[in-house]
């Protein structure tokens, strides 16, 4: 048999435990999301940072690409003209010369 006591007891435990529920699981929960939403904000802004730094990044690579590919065809074009301005017949002179 249920003790005629008990009822009261329960009653009150489920009231206290609704409003123990109401006044701290609840906010706590509304904290724990509003905690992980500024986590979210604070995450994407520094994702947003570090794609404008490696953008960044990108073109001072392409920019360095463009020096030295530029400075390798003007290089390229100066022993050509070095090559084109040797004496035609080399093999001459140089045998002229051991004689």
């Amino acid at each position: 048999m249920i003790n005629p006591l008990l009822i009261p007891i329960l009653a009150i435990c489920c009231g206290l435990l609704a409003i123990f529920g109401g006044v701290v699981v609840r906010p706590w929960f509304a904290y724990k999301h509003r905690r992980m939403e500024l986590d979210a904000q604070m995450i994407a802004e520094k994702s947003a940072q570090y794609a404008a730094h490696t953008d960044r990044l990108e073109q001072r690579v392409r920019v360095l690409e463009r020096i030295v590919t530029d400075r390798g065809v003007e290089l390229s074009d100066q022993i050509d003209q070095l090559l084109d301005d040797r004496p035609h017949n080399t093999t001459k002179t140089i045998q002229e010369i051991r004689s």
